[in-house]
């Protein structure tokens, strides 16, 4: 029934990993798994994701600093504690600077249809976002494909404005997920899928 079984078994054994070891990435895996993202499905097909890649260590501890920065300054205003605060801004940063290549997803809306009212407007927008959403799985299991391990983190969207000033990005780039890459430094543990009878009803 199933032709293609080594794809459903790439599917079921991507993971995501958050620490890796020292190990740098060939450009040129960077490149095939961005050419893999390219290649989503997206509104017609308007391709609305833009990919900025960081390797040099001093880029990404500039970028990891001013999420840091941003993140402590909101924890802070929920009234959170100051030390679950530095514990939670020191984990982020660590993840961001120890992974070997960063890729920001962004989104631009600069070739999308513009429409006079919000109700439209909002949907046009929803589905960009949806695009480079589909976008970044490609990302994902190409790098699974390829060797690699990756995380998907949304913490771009708390602080873009942040993010651009480190990266120095276009004005009409969106930040809108952060993948870090690399080489796992150990091997991901297993995790719980829910029955679909539970997420699926036929009609």
């Amino acid at each position: 029934m199933i032709d293609n079984p080594a794809l459903f078994d790439l599917i079921r054994t991507r993971r995501s990993i958050r620490r890796y070891n020292d190990q740098p990435i060939d450009r040129a895996l960077i490149e095939a798994a961005l050419s893999a993202a390219t290649h989503a499905p997206s509104a017609h097909n308007r391709q609305p994701w833009r990919f900025a890649v960081v390797t040099t260590p001093e880029v990404k501890e500039q970028l990891a600093s001013a999420m840091g920065e941003r993140l402590r300054a909101d924890r802070l205003a929920d009234g959170d504690l100051p030390g679950v605060v530095d514990a939670d801004v020191a984990r982020a940063h660590a993840r961001i600077t120890s992974a070997p290549a960063l890729v920001l997803a962004c989104l631009t809306m600069a070739d999308m249809d513009k429409y006079s009212d919000a109700h439209r407007s909002n949907a046009e927008r929803i589905m960009a976002i949806q695009s480079v959403a589909a976008a970044i799985h490609n990302l994902l299991l190409a790098a699974h494909a390829l060797g690699l391990a990756a995380c998907w983190m949304c913490a771009p969207l708390f602080a873009p404005d942040a993010v651009c000033d480190a990266l120095d990005l276009p004005d009409d780039w969106e930040p809108q997920a952060l993948v870090t890459l690399g080489y796992a430094a150990k091997a991901p543990k297993s995790k719980v899928i829910q029955p679909l009878t539970s997420r699926v009803v036929y009609r």
